[in-house]
């Protein structure tokens, strides 16, 4: 445009100049000379606006073409990634509202309708604990050894990246279904005897797998999940982020905190957006824990493979645990409250040809457990909150450091003896505040389990009787012979009655991007006693132990 702007000046220019030497040799007056170059620069005045004005419009047709280029190019794309879709089944989500879904994670990529989200950290932990409690990052309560043996006079440290931890969540919709799909994996499983030898090799392990399926009011689960028993933050939901774990760096659940992540089948009724109440379905396991039940002398060898003693996974039961529960949520002003409260319904069975007879006999013994749980945002970052448990038959789900249940011998007639299925009473809970402030999170707990004894004398043992105190306590002197079941007089310092933990966290935000992820410097301080049923004369009445974890932890966006 520049070029015709100089280009129609110098035509102009030459044109004046030919008519000025083609002119008379009489000069013209001075008037018409004046008038001449007065049209000359209104010509040249206009013919510069006509220039000024055509560019103007070539640049608004050339944004024009532009903008329409790029929405030609945009829905291309668009009809190209998601043509699978526009060609599925009926009930399939339409193509443009997946294109406009926003994405839940920078990371999260799409493959046909499903929206894949992978999440995790990285973890590089330090424990110490002021005994040697044999166990990796895990904290074994049940075996904290006393200070009367080697292992209570020795400390442990240990350096690691197991904790760390990968999951990916799978979502998408079909029709009127909304499909979710969670599996979450860690590094802490069952390690070679000489893991910390040289290379490190820690064995990857499975925490949770499930698919969630919402339709309407209604939600079905389906996998390996929180169970109900765990205490949720929000609903019923089996989002890990959702259920209610305490925020210290202990691998094992705080004591106190029923928990198990068990196969399970649960359906769930929104009745509204606040009330929720579900039923499930759990795989049972018949738990007596190691070295904690003694059975019966003359059944031992066939009460033996009828019990879990944490050494196999092949025990009978009689049928799935059965749990209901409900849940309550509602925000006032911005703050938070949950409230849920649930039973689980729980068996033992047992088979034994009595001492005598001939035939074989069937025994068993049904437990039940109430629970509830409640957490509230009593004023903005502050939070209080606490769960309890009590029934019969739930040791396992009390981070197994109690039994379910004991095997009580009957005499039928002199001589000849039957068993008998018994449940242990346990309970457990906790209480506990936490607090949000700026870039720091603090994190407040105190949690306590406790089992009940259930000891009795073994009629079935050959060994003669002595004088001494009875099984379930006492002072009066009987005459008995030995004592079984949990908890009795002579039994291992593995049967514990109590074990109690008190807990500070404080996590720290070091730095924070919504597309890059978050540096955390994450610490637990923790005291943590346990005390048995049976103390030997001149021994500890109880075992204790100081532990603190200091972890440097990237999590992914």
């Amino acid at each position: 445009m520049r070029m015709m702007k100089k280009l129609c000046v110098v035509m102009l220019l030459s044109g004046l100049a030919l008519a000025q030497s083609n002119a008379p040799s009489s000069s013209p007056s001075n008037s018409n000379v004046s008038d001449d170059l007065k049209q000359l620069r209104e010509a040249i005045a206009q013919q510069q606006k006509q220039i000024t004005d055509q560019q103007k419009l070539l640049t608004q047709q050339q944004q024009q073409l532009e903008t329409l280029q790029s929405a030609l190019e945009a829905k291309t794309t668009a009809h190209v990634e998601n043509a699978a879709l526009t060609t599925t089944a009926p009930g399939v989500a339409p193509a443009q509202a997946d294109t406009q879904k926003a994405k839940e994670s920078p990371l999260s990529f799409r493959i046909g309708g499903a929206d894949f989200t992978p999440g995790g950290f990285v973890d590089f932990e330090t424990v110490f604990r002021t005994t040697n409690t044999g166990g990796g990052i895990t904290t074994p309560f049940g075996a904290i050894p006393f200070n009367n043996t080697i292992q209570g006079h020795l400390t442990e440290v240990r350096l690691t990246g197991q904790y760390s931890r990968a999951n990916l969540k799978i979502s998408t919709n079909y029709g009127e279904n909304k499909i979710t799909g969670y599996v979450e994996g860690d590094f802490n499983g069952n390690d070679a005897a000489n893991v910390f030898v040289s290379s490190n090799p820690h064995t990857a392990r499975l925490r949770l797998y499930w698919m969630d399926l919402k339709r309407g009011k209604w939600e079905f689960l389906g996998g390996q999940t929180w169970g109900m028993q765990t205490p949720n933050r929000v609903g019923l939901s089996p989002n890990p982020a959702e259920v209610f774990a305490t925020l210290g760096e202990d691998a094992q659940t705080h004591v106190g905190l029923p928990y198990t992540r068990a196969a399970e089948f649960r359906a769930i009724y929104h009745v509204n957006d606040n009330f929720q109440w579900g039923v499930a379905l759990q795989n049972a396991d018949q738990f007596v824990g190691a070295g904690e039940v003694i059975f019966p002398f003359a059944f031992n060898a066939a009460l033996g493979p009828q019990f879990d003693a944490a050494n196999q996974t092949t025990v009978p039961n009689a049928f799935p645990d059965l749990h209901t529960k409900f849940a309550w949520d509602k925000d006032v002003d911005g703050k938070h409250m949950h409230f849920e409260g649930g039973g689980i319904v729980t068996t033992a069975k047992i088979t034994n040809v009595p001492i005598g007879g001939t035939t074989f006999a069937h025994h068993t013994a049904i437990g039940a457990t109430g629970h509830a749980a409640f957490n509230f945002e009593v004023a903005k970052g502050f939070r209080v909150l606490a769960n309890g448990m009590w029934g019969t038959g739930n040791g396992r789900y009390l981070i197994g450091l109690g039994p379910q249940a004991v095997a009580v011998p009957i005499a039928t007639s002199p001589g000849q003896f039957d068993l008998d299925v018994s449940m242990i009473h346990s309970g457990a809970m906790i209480v506990g505040s936490e607090i949000q402030h700026g870039k720091s999170l603090f994190g407040f707990y105190y949690g306590g389990m406790y089992f009940q004894r259930n000891a009795f004398e073994d009629t079935t043992s050959p060994v003669a009787a002595t004088l001494g105190l009875p099984c379930n306590g006492g002072l009066t002197p009987v005459l008995h012979k030995p004592c079984i079941g949990f908890g009795g007089i002579n039994s291992p310092n593995s049967a514990n009655r109590a074990i109690q933990e008190g807990t500070i966290d404080w996590t720290q935000t070091m730095w924070k991007n919504p597309q890059h992820g978050a540096v955390l410097l994450v610490t637990q301080t923790s005291y943590v006693t346990r005390s048995p049923w049976f103390v030997a004369a001149g021994a500890p009445k109880n075992a204790h132990l100081v532990m603190g974890y200091v972890s440097l932890k990237y999590v992914l966006p």
